[in-house]
Parts: C-alpha cells; structure tokens; sequence
C-alpha cells in the first residue's frame, strides 16, 4: 500500500504542475479583432518561477500602430521607434518590486489594426530578478508560445466592431477597456477550467488502473 500511496502522491503532483505551467504563459488578448480598429489590447504577465518578474518588453508586429498606453502604478513605460517615428518595441519595468511569485500584472494598450486581414504575433520578453530572460517567441506548438491576434472581417462581423477615427479612440479605448479586459479573463478562465478537469479525469483513470493493478499483483 505504501507503493501505491506513493504513486497517486506522485500522479497528482505531476497533474497540478502540469496544469500551473499550462497557465503561466504571457499573452495579448483578444485572439481576434477586426481591420483598421482601433482595439484596446490586454498585456497579461503571469509569474512562473519563485522570483519576481521585473520587466517585460513587448515588440509591437508589423502592420500594427500603438497609440497609447494605461499607466500601471508601480511601472515606467519607455518605448522605442523607427525612422519613420513608429513605435516597434514597448517595455513596462517596475519601480518597485514587480510581479512576484504566484501573481499576475495585466497592461493595457491601445493600437490600430492592419488595414488588411492577417494574422500578427506579439513577441514577448519576461525578464526575472535573478537574470533570466525568457523569450515568448516561438509558435503555438513551442514551450514558449507568441500570442497571435486574427485580423479578420469575421471577427468584425461577429463583435459589431467598428473602425475608429483618430479623434475617436480615445472615448473607444476608455469605454471599451474594463469590458475587454473582463471578456479576456473569462474566456481564459475557462479555457483553464476544461484543462483542469480533463487533466484531472485523466489523472484519476491512471490511478485508478494503477491500483488495481497492484492489487492483482498484491493477491498473486
């Protein structure tokens, strides 16, 4: 018996560690926005480590053009630009102590889509107290996953988003913020939810199988 406690100890600690790393990922929310809108987009930053995380620069995709940002108590913005005065790079370092271990910070922006359908990834860099950098760059099937945006005229047909004038994105950016941020949770939070409980009702099966098995081998 003292196996097989062993065992299940072993399965569900696999089972919550799996789920937390599956969560601690950096995105940009949402996932799909119409062309040439003026979108207010959700910057989230979740802690992975046991130390803090003190700064985060995002690169901005090409086509996309940042306009402005939400102040965050606690952080400094600085951003960097080409010749031609676009903004390509946004970085958000805090004053204080940062984003420690088991927390979150969301930063929010606001941005014109492309003109045309595409899809455009947002590259992140997390950047940890005792030096390391982890690069949020590579593709949905890599450890360190992008986020990526669909520009697409479905996903204005489907919210009712419109384009925005210059003169208006400010108003849009104001209204629109607490609700994109609280769509943005929502979503992610049950995406997070079905993973846990698949993860679990695996977990469970496995153990399970394991236990009758030892008791087989325990009556041979």
């Amino acid at each position: 018996m003292k196996n097989i406690s062993k065992l299940l100890i072993s399965t569900f600690a696999a089972l919550f560690i799996f789920s937390g790393s599956a969560n601690a990922h950096v995105t940009v929310k949402p996932s799909s926005s119409a062309p040439e809108a003026w979108e207010t987009y959700t910057l989230k930053v979740p802690v992975e480590k046991e130390t803090a995380t003190t700064k985060v620069t995002l690169k901005i995709p090409e086509g996309i053009t940042f306009e402005s940002y939400q102040p965050v108590p606690g952080w400094k913005v600085t951003t960097e630009g080409n010749k031609e005065g676009h903004v390509k790079t946004v970085t958000w370092e805090a004053t204080d102590e940062g984003i420690a271990a088991g927390q979150f910070q969301q930063f929010l922006f606001v941005a014109q889509n492309p003109k045309e359908e595409t899809n455009v990834a947002w590259d992140a860099f997390q950047y940890y107290e005792d030096g390391e950098i982890v690069e949020w760059s590579g593709d949905e099937s890599s450890n360190l996953p992008h986020s990526v945006t669909e520009i697409s005229v479905a996903s204005k047909a489907n919210t009712g988003s419109e384009g925005h004038s210059h003169a208006e994105k400010s108003d849009h950016a104001a209204s629109n913020s607490a609700d994109s941020s609280k769509d943005s949770a929502k979503t992610e939070d049950d995406s997070n939810e079905t993973l846990i409980i698949t993860l679990a009702g695996i977990s469970l099966i496995l153990s399970i199988v394991a236990l009758l098995a030892a008791l087989r081998k325990s009556k041979k």
